[in-house]
């Protein structure tokens, strides 16, 4: 998962390939979260929850209604499930 700032000069930033944008916390911190993530039930109750509360209306991205604390804590435990053997 990779932390990006918005704006680079007057260019926004887009996801790369097999990523998306969310965006999180009071702040609306942007994250660049892989699409392999929308698979997991926790990811998906955080995009459920985004349905509910937003009813994907909100015109610049995805918007998590959660925490930071709690967003990284659910991808953290995403990426260490799914990151391959070493």
């Amino acid at each position: 998962m990779k932390k990006e700032h918005e704006e680079e000069g007057r260019r926004l930033i887009r996801a790369p390939k097999g990523h998306f944008v969310v965006y999180v916390g009071e702040d609306l911190r942007r994250f660049v979260v892989p699409l392999a993530y929308l698979k997991h039930t926790a990811f998906k109750q955080l995009m459920q929850s985004a349905a509910d509360e937003f009813e994907y209306s909100y015109s610049r991205g995805i918007v998590l209604p959660c925490d930071e604390a709690t967003f990284c804590r659910v991808t953290r435990s995403l990426a260490s499930s799914t990151s391959p053997p070493s």
